[in-house]
């Protein structure tokens, strides 16, 4: 879903490079010592495969620059939960996007650097086959930070519940502060947990430059509301008609 992503919702023009093998930062992962003296940390893990996917899901199309999430008003709304900057137990603010980029490039490019200049790294891997994913590589980077780190808070974009359900229970069981963030349609492994929070992606002030085109049975109005149809009668009786006499 990636590979033709319009970058006019996330231009900026940035100016620093960054050493992907390294990650964030100036130190090598994990080079911080473990122990009492490890800087506290908020992390934003972004999963753009997944909440591209489900961002088509929810509103029924390929999803377009008015469409797509604005990660200047999400690091802005990441950063503000993070509290005040100058307080003594104030934490450290990171925040990746983690990228499959299939072989014709195309405008990744200017995404992936429009994502930095927002203060996002990015994480990028090659997709050469239909099944290459980078859910281990963000469950991975969790971990170092969490031993490099303490963890106050991790915020999560995803709707995978299957890889991200379990460990993201057992961080918030070890007194981690787990938010995920996804479409409502498609996270229930987040809204059905006891130790989860969970936050709706449209509820992100600013995420979007207009209302998404979708239904949200989580968020209907006390006096009901009509939902269209997706599809014509006659067109679906006749795909239906055909399909049942072969």
């Amino acid at each position: 879903m990636l590979d033709d992503l319009d970058d006019t919702a996330v231009l900026a023009d940035p100016e620093d490079e960054v050493d992907l093998d390294e990650g964030p930062g100036t130190e090598p992962l994990g080079a911080r010592a473990a122990g009492p003296s490890r800087p506290v940390l908020d992390l934003l893990i972004w999963d753009a495969p997944n909440i591209d996917m489900t961002l088509s899901t929810v509103i029924g199309a390929r999803p377009t620059a008015a469409s797509r999430p604005r990660f200047d008003a999400i690091a802005a709304w990441f950063v503000e939960g993070a509290g005040d900057p100058a307080a003594p137990d104030a934490p450290e603010v990171e925040a990746c996007v983690f990228a499959n980029i299939p072989p014709v490039v195309g405008s990744l490019q200017r995404w992936v650097e429009a994502l930095r200049g927002f203060g996002f790294a990015v994480f990028a891997r090659p997709k050469a086959q239909p099944d290459d994913d980078i859910d281990q590589d963000m469950l991975d980077h969790i971990e170092v930070r969490r031993h490099s780190h303490r963890l106050r808070r991790l915020v999560v974009f995803s709707g995978d519940g299957r890889n991200f359900a379990e460990p993201l229970e057992e961080l918030a069981r070890s007194g981690v502060q787990v938010v995920v963030v996804a479409f409502s349609e498609v996270a229930g492994y987040a809204i059905g947990s006891d130790v989860l929070d969970f936050i709706d992606i449209e509820d992100v002030p600013g995420a979007f430059a207009a209302p998404l085109d979708r239904v949200r049975l989580d968020a209907l109005p006390p006096d009901g509301a009509w939902l269209r149809p997706t599809r014509s009668l006659r067109e679906f009786v006749s795909s239906y008609t055909a399909r049942r006499n072969g």
